[in-house]
């Protein structure tokens, strides 16, 4: 393929969920168009996404851009530009796949729970995704930093979907949060690093090592690790649960894959393009900074455990996990790197069924309480067997993806080179949080599928027997849960794309 159909299919990735936006927004009242719509758009994104992720070398050792196209430059040096690289290719690669699924499924969610404006929230939920594309394939910091802030905005309608009182409340918290973290931490520490080093562009090795003295390393890291919030490292992680009054979609794709891995993809940018391992590991900022992902792993493990609301549990399980991203980024190992690229994709798949899960409960059965689900896994067993799935594959066991991205963050923690008691904290960490994953997350199946339904719990609020929800959710249900099984067994794809990364 020539770098310029390789530009054309870069423009086409933003391009594309745009137009479909645009068509979506003429058929409010052609509903089965607009939903066909939807899903035609999200499957060519889907193949322009294999096609630049088939023009990549991944023969080569590192993570090279395959094209690189200027949109605009503002200022002399500082530009608006988008590259084609392994790890954009990853991240796209997920997001745009998972979309499919999530737009099968939306249709007999939104549908059986009588959401009002539907349209509007297809129209958004394009929007966004062309964001994501543009995070994924970004080609300096400025250009990721813009369209972060975008998809910031473009979803903020999404949470706060259903118009309610705790609708609204959920996104204020989610857009203080968000914007505040960037203006008080992402934009001083982007600036810093364009007057040091004058520039921005992602470069193999890192920008810092010549212009920036090492002890100002871990300030200046420490400044990108709160300001990209969507990492959801704590303190700065409230506007995930808060979000989690959106509708059952929202919080599966933007809060599961999109957003959040928005905020870990960015931080893996920085840590191995802005700052670079070699930099990192030689002035020491990891050895203390690791502490941060290592605390959110456990704390948000622990808390979860003490959730009721089945979503807000799940909610604090994704801050657990991202944690686990930002803690490969910092190993700063070849192991380290790779598991945690590696986790974003494994993550997704797992943590979307599980909230594809939850949301069929809702529908199906009105419930959306750990303390209500005894016995419903013998009337929704197709359910209840994806949560098991995810769950499985969330604690890292064999014959599920995430035990492959589990292993390798293991391995990196084990060749970290680090204070003998940060060695040991990162190994206790990983070990304790993924037997916390087994209580908090195996029990909901456990108790659905052996323990007997409490006074009426085969029914739901209406008194009509519980069934599995709409054939839509089981389809968009469907299709993650097989891919957290088939990259077990074949994880060549996103081991490829994440070992380029690693190799920096």
């Amino acid at each position: 393929m020539t770098q310029l159909a390789l530009t054309h299919l870069l423009i086409l990735s933003m391009i594309v969920p745009i137009i479909g936006a645009l068509i979506i927004s003429r058929l409010d009242k052609h509903i089965n168009l607009r939903e066909t719509v939807t899903i035609v758009t999200a499957i060519i994104l889907f193949i322009i996404n294999i096609d630049i992720y088939l023009s990549l070398d991944l023969d080569h050792a590192k993570d090279v851009a395959a094209s690189r196209f200027t949109f605009a430059e503002p200022i002399k040096g500082l530009s608006i530009a988008f590259s084609a690289t392994a790890f954009g290719s990853l991240f796209a690669l997920v997001a745009s796949g998972l979309w499919i699924a999530t737009s099968i499924y939306s249709i007999g969610y939104m549908r059986a729970h009588n959401e009002k404006y539907q349209t509007r929230f297809y129209i958004l939920f394009a929007v966004a995704i062309a964001g994501v594309m543009a995070v994924a394939y970004s080609d300096n910091l400025f250009t990721l930093f813009l369209f972060y802030e975008i998809l910031t905005v473009s979803t903020y309608p999404l949470v706060t979907h259903e118009g309610t009182r705790e609708a609204r409340k959920g996104g204020k918290t989610y857009i203080l949060v968000l914007m505040g973290s960037s203006i008080l931490f992402f934009l001083p520490a982007m600036v810093i690093v364009w007057f040091v080093s004058g520039t921005l562009t992602f470069q193999e090795g890192g920008i810092l090592a010549d212009n920036l003295d090492m002890i100002w390393a871990a300030p200046l890291l420490l400044l990108f690790l709160f300001g990209i919030s969507k990492a959801g490292l704590m303190p700065l992680h409230k506007w995930l649960p808060a979000a989690m009054v959106a509708p059952t979609p929202v919080s599966a794709l933007l809060h599961a894959v999109a957003v959040v891995k928005a905020g870990v993809f960015s931080v893996m940018k920085v840590v191995v393009f802005i700052f670079g391992t070699d930099f990192i590991t030689e002035s020491g900022a990891n050895h203390w900074l690791i502490w941060i992902p290592l605390v959110t792993i456990v704390l948000a493990s622990f808390i979860a455990l003490t959730k009721d609301n089945l979503k807000e549990r799940l909610a604090y399980s994704t801050i657990s996990q991202l944690s686990y991203i930002i803690l490969g980024a910092l190993l700063a190992n070849e192991a380290g790197i790779l598991g945690g690229t590696m986790h974003i994709a494994m993550h997704a798949f797992a943590k979307i069924a599980l909230f594809f899960a939850a949301g069929a409960i809702l529908v199906a059965s009105h419930k959306k309480y750990v303390s209500e689900l005894a016995g419903l896994g013998r009337v929704m067993p197709f359910t209840f067997i994806v949560f098991t799935i995810g769950t499985l594959s969330i604690i890292g066991l064999p014959f599920f993806g995430g035990m492959w991205s589990k292993w390798y963050l293991i391995s990196g923690g084990l060749n970290f080179q680090g204070p003998q008691a940060t060695y040991w904290a990162v190994l206790i960490g990983l070990t304790v949080s993924s037997l916390l994953n087994i209580y908090y997350l195996l029990s909901i199946p456990m108790t659905a599928f052996f323990n007997k339904p409490l006074n009426h719990g085969t029914e739901n609020e209406h008194g009509g027997v519980v069934k599995e929800a709409p054939l839509a959710c089981l389809m968009g249900m469907a299709i993650p849960t097989f891919m957290t099984i088939y990259l077990f067994f074949d994880p060549q794809v996103f081991y490829r794309l994440s070992l380029t990364l690693a190799n920096f």
